[in-house]
């Protein structure tokens, strides 16, 4: 596929297969990986299939309005961008070049804090019109954790993204064989010592043959984690916290008691252990367990307009991508990304006219059926 025939992209696949021919193998390998035998990361997509569509008719779609709201903020579309690590190996602009289009089309980037780029320089890099939110781990370091937060809301940052499904990093058997690290000149730039850095260095917690990243986890991240810690970030952000990789109703009360202010339903792209749920077959028990009272978003899976429309029917106040995002990156970078997000959006238009719905609210839980689920 080459780059110069755009107009053979028709589907966010065509991206994906794109970047397994140019991309880097050490970077495709990471960013495509899953936990073992990625039974999740296939499911996540697969399990939209069992969900049909149930079209109303002879209703006038002539406009349709995909506008929205999360926590206050107004958006274009309830397709947002979720948090993907390292982004300057698929694209040397990285993560202002994400930022930038995520701004063109008037939706909301989330920052992973293993970024290539800092905080400050990709809020630097747009003019700050729409909604930007830090993507988070709870340090063994609580002042370096603190500090993230404090650099977020002094950079414009509007949310914190409190990843709470990696006390560990999953075993991601590509990373394993690869030893996957980062290329030399790039840097996780949020953080400036060395021990922080994403290395080949041995930790007590990892064996030998771990990738770079499994120990840079164990070396960092704390397993010790529990809900106390989630109400301690609450208490140190002057903005809204939200807890990331929620799948059942007992966690989802439990965050909503915690005082979190959303949710998002998310198996870390199926990266952590293998054959938990599809996101989106655990959505609807989420949404059911919170009652409304925090706004519930989904990652994992979504390649469709129809993929959006049946999370926004099961409950999911809007969603987030992330593998789409590399694949457009790679190929394009800021102008991939926009053709992406504008080809999607497009899809889920197309996907409401067809449906009867003529804004967001209209997408009721009657529009979509749910079929028995087959054995993994």
């Amino acid at each position: 596929m080459s780059k110069a025939d755009p107009t053979s992209f028709v589907s966010l696949d065509d991206f994906e297969r794109y970047a397994e021919a140019n991309l880097d193998r050490n970077a495709l390998d990471y960013y495509r990986s899953g936990a073992q035998d990625m039974i999740t990361v296939r499911e996540n997509q697969r399990a939209f299939d069992r969900i049909i569509v149930r079209p109303r008719i002879l209703r006038d779609v002539s406009t349709v309005d995909m506008s929205t709201s999360i926590q206050g903020a107004s958006i274009s579309s309830p397709i947002c961008i979720a948090p993907t690590a390292m982004q300057r190996m698929a694209h040397p602009e990285g993560e202002c070049a994400t930022a930038r289009a995520a701004e063109r089309k008037n939706t909301c980037m989330v920052l992973s804090s293993w970024s290539t780029t800092s905080i400050e320089d990709v809020a630097a890099s747009t003019k700050g019109q729409s909604p930007k939110w830090l993507q988070l781990y709870i340090y063994k370091d609580r002042k370096a954790t603190q500090r993230l937060i404090e650099r977020a809301q002094d950079s414009g940052y509007t949310a914190i993204a409190l990843t709470v499904d990696t006390p560990y990093l999953g075993r991601r058997l590509a990373d394993i064989r690869n030893r996957f690290r980062l290329p030399p000149h790039l840097t996780m730039a949020n953080f400036s010592d060395q021990k922080s850095q994403v290395s080949q260095s041995k930790t007590t917690h990892v064996s030998d043959n771990a990738s770079g990243l499994a120990t840079y986890v164990a070396s960092q991240i704390d397993p010790t984690l529990s809900w106390k810690h989630v109400e301690w970030v609450k208490s140190v952000s002057r903005i809204p916290v939200l807890v990331k990789g929620v799948l059942t109703a007992e966690d989802a009360k439990l965050a909503v008691e915690a005082g979190v202010d959303g949710i998002i339903v998310s198996n870390h792209g199926g990266r952590q252990v293998d054959t938990a749920p599809a996101t989106i077959d655990a959505l609807e028990e989420v949404c059911r367990a919170v009652d409304g009272r925090v706004e519930v978003y989904l990652d994992g899976g979504v390649r469709r307009g129809t993929d959006v429309f049946k999370a926004l029917a099961l409950g999911a106040k809007a969603v987030f991508l992330g593998r789409p995002v590399l694949w457009a990156l790679n190929y394009n970078g800021e102008e991939g990304v926009v053709e992406m997000l504008e080809m999607i959006n497009e899809e889920l238009r197309l996907a409401m006219a067809l449906t009867g719905c003529v804004s967001v609210s209209d997408i009721k839980r009657d529009h979509v059926r749910v079929l028995p689920q087959a054995r993994l």
